[in-house]
C-alpha cells in the first residue's frame, strides 16, 4: 500500500475521468516473437490481469493498441469474457481495440494511435500503460491516480520513480495529449511526419521539464516489465513469481 496523498484539487477532491492506453502492439523480438502480454501469472494473462486492475482502480475506459500477434491477443481477451460464471457480471470497463498495422514503426506510433482514439473519449487524464508488467496491483494504480491529484500546480506529466529509476504507467494531462496529437496530425511543406519520428512522452518532457513531476513510489512494481527470457528468470529468482506460456502461445 502507498502512503495517503493530500489532494491539491478543489474541495471536495473531485473524481477524475481517466482513460488508459495499453500498448501491446510490439513485435517482442527479444522474447522470440511471442506476445509478452500473454504470459500467465497464476493462470491469468498479464494483459487480463492489467485490465482487471485498471477497472478496479476506477479507470473509465481503456484503449488497447494491438499489432503483432493481434489475433492471439484477441482470442485471449475473448476468453476473459467467456470465463465469467453464469449470473456473474461481465467486466464493466469498456475496452476499445485499435490496430497498428505497422508496429515496427515503434512504440510512439502505437501511442499516437491510442491517443487519437482516447481523445474522443474525453479524458481529463490519460494513463499510458505497458501490457507486460507482472507486479502491478490495483492499489499501485490507485496510488498513481492519487499522486496526480496531489501533484504540484502546473503538472501535466507524472511518472513513477523508484530507487532512482523511472517506471510505468505514465500519466498525461489533456495538454500533453493535445500537444502530441497536434504534431502527428499537422502538416508541413513535406507532408505529415514519418510515423517513426512521432514524439512521445520522453520528447514532451525534454521540452517541458517544468511541467513534469517525478512521483516517488513506495515499491518497484512500476519498474518491472518482461522483455527477455532472462527477465522471466530474474522475476522468479527475486520475487518468487513464476510466469509461464499458455496454450495460445
Amino acid at each position: 500500500m502507498q502512503k495517503n496523498l493530500n489532494c491539491q484539487l478543489a474541495t471536495p477532491c473531485p473524481r477524475l475521468r481517466i482513460v488508459a492506453v495499453v500498448l501491446a502492439a510490439g513485435t517482442a523480438s527479444r522474447m522470440g516473437g511471442r506476445p509478452k502480454c500473454l504470459l500467465l501469472r497464476d493462470g491469468q494473462t498479464l494483459l487480463n490481469r492489467l485490465l482487471t486492475a485498471l477497472e478496479q482502480a476506477g479507470i473509465d475506459e481503456t484503449v488497447l493498441v494491438l499489432g503483432h500477434n493481434a489475433e492471439l491477443i484477441q482470442d485471449a481477451l475473448s476468453a476473459r469474457w467467456q470465463s465469467s460464471l453464469p449470473g456473474q457480471a461481465l467486466p464493466g470497463m469498456p475496452v476499445h481495440q485499435v490496430l497498428n498495422s505497422r508496429p515496427t514503426d515503434g512504440q510512439n506510433s502505437s501511442l499516437h494511435l491510442g491517443l487519437a482514439k482516447a481523445t474522443n473519449l474525453q479524458p481529463q487524464w490519460l494513463m499510458v500503460a505497458l501490457a507486460d508488467q507482472p507486479l502491478l496491483e490495483t492499489d499501485d494504480l490507485r496510488a498513481l491516480i492519487a499522486a496526480v491529484k496531489a501533484s504540484p500546480m502546473g503538472t501535466h506529466m507524472l511518472q513513477p520513480w523508484f530507487d532512482g529509476q523511472p517506471g510505468n504507467p505514465v500519466m498525461l494531462s489533456e495538454k500533453v495529449m493535445s500537444d502530441l496529437l497536434d504534431f502527428s496530425q499537422g502538416t508541413s511543406a513535406t507532408g505529415k511526419p514519418n510515423p517513426q519520428d512521432l514524439p512521445g512522452g520522453k520528447e514532451w518532457r525534454k521540452l517541458n521539464p517544468q511541467h513534469c513531476h517525478p512521483w516517488h513510489a513506495m515499491n518497484p512494481h512500476f519498474q518491472v516489465d518482461m522483455d527477455t527470457p532472462e527477465d522471466i528468470e530474474a522475476l522468479r529468482a527475486k520475487y518468487g513469481i513464476d510466469l509461464t506460456w499458455g496454450t495460445l502461445t
